[in-house]
């Protein structure tokens, strides 16, 4: 591995880093495993992990091989992913474990498996605001289909559990409260192809329940909020993606709007240790997975991303100079994560070290051409 000027200077072309060998992520996924965790559950487990090489289900799939590092737990963990080639790069040296196998095929096309899964992670899905407008067919199916295909081969192999990763996007426009429960409901305009990703997760919660009560599987859907962090590609198309490219390459952060809405933004570390305490600790069928104190507005995040590396002099830039003048936060709905909290789980990483560590990826690499 290169220094880490080295580092940091192929990082101007580099749009993406091959996130299993990345020091980051190392760390990440064995503080998760060492979470007090009853972690014995997965003891000789088949688990199935969909969309594999994207953030938060890579970080699943890392935290499933740290334990079974840490506690002797002979399970194996496959992944599944549409692109094998991307995600052989993405995932490095986890390609060489016993305990892991990649699995190239595409959730929506009816699936046969050699293994008989225990327990299925469904993370598959277009994640990009982008193909969800390009492609919203793509999107719909994936969250649809691709759920309905997964549920019917655990179903067939006598599986026991499918946690489903789905969105804070299911609960539409809700008015009238600060923070929003796992039992409130909203607005959406179905009618419209930006929908396909949040009908497509509402579908998919639907048909989870269904085969949960028809079937006897647990089914559990974590509702993610804006979650950032290593596994971000440089050309994501996500406002913390775009903050993370100007960072990495030394420019200025760009601002398109004055960045006065807010979001909840949860470092991906923490938010899959949720999932975890979820899954393990749990008995509800949903929860949301965000961090209370990272309700924030956009423009607090961009300074947040400029301030990151205090040695590059990083400012913002507004596209629009009268934005960068006064600053007026609009009110916002975040996610109340209340339920998962009282299971003990706690979002430790400020927003702060957060966006470093993100950082920090880029310059340690490996990174991916």
């Amino acid at each position: 591995m290169g220094s880490k000027n080295q580092a940091a200077a192929s990082g101007a072309n580099a749009a993406d880093v091959v996130l299993f060998d990345a020091p980051v992520f190392s760390e990440d996924v064995a503080r998760i495993a060492a979470a007090e965790l009853p972690w014995e559950k997965y003891r000789n487990t088949e688990i199935l992990v969909s969309g594999a090489s994207g953030m938060i289900p890579m970080y699943i799939v890392g935290a499933l091989l740290a334990a079974n590092d840490a506690h002797g737990l002979g399970l194996h963990v496959t992944g599944l992913v549409r692109n094998r080639a991307k995600a052989e790069k993405r995932f490095g040296s986890a390609l060489e474990r016993s305990d892991f196998t990649l699995l190239a095929a595409d959730v929506i096309d009816t699936q046969s498996f050699e293994r008989n899964f225990s327990t299925i992670f469904h993370g598959a899905s277009p994640a990009r605001p982008s193909l969800h407008k390009s492609s919203p067919v793509t999107t719909l199916k994936a969250n649809t289909m691709g759920t309905i295909n997964l549920l019917d081969s655990l179903v067939e192999a006598k599986g026991d559990s499918f946690v489903l990763l789905s969105s804070s996007e299911v609960y539409g426009a809700v008015t009238g409260s600060e923070l929003i429960s796992e039992d409130d409901e909203g607005t959406l305009q179905h009618f419209a192809p930006r929908a396909s990703y949040s009908e497509g997760k509402r579908i998919a919660e639907t048909a989870l329940a269904a085969y949960s009560d028809e079937f006897g599987i647990r089914g559990l859907s974590l509702r993610f909020g804006h979650i950032y962090g290593p596994g971000m590609a440089l050309n994501d198309g996500r406002v913390q993606a775009d903050f993370l490219a100007d960072v990495v390459r030394g420019r200025n952060v760009r601002m398109m709007s004055a960045g006065a809405a807010t979001r909840t933004y949860t470092y991906v570390a923490d938010a899959v240790e949720g999932l975890f305490f979820a899954h393990l600790r749990g008995e509800e069928q949903v929860y949301n997975i965000a961090d209370p104190a990272g309700n924030i507005s956009i423009r607090e995040l961009a300074e947040t991303f400029a301030a990151a590396r205090p040695e590059k002099k990083l400012e913002l830039d507004f596209v629009n100079p009268e934005d960068g003048r006064s600053f007026s936060p609009v009110a916002s709905l975040g996610l109340d994560a209340a339920k998962l909290t009282a299971l003990g789980w706690d979002a430790g990483t400020s927003l702060t070290d957060g966006v470093s560590r993100t950082v920090r990826t880029f310059e340690d690499g490996p990174l991916i051409d």
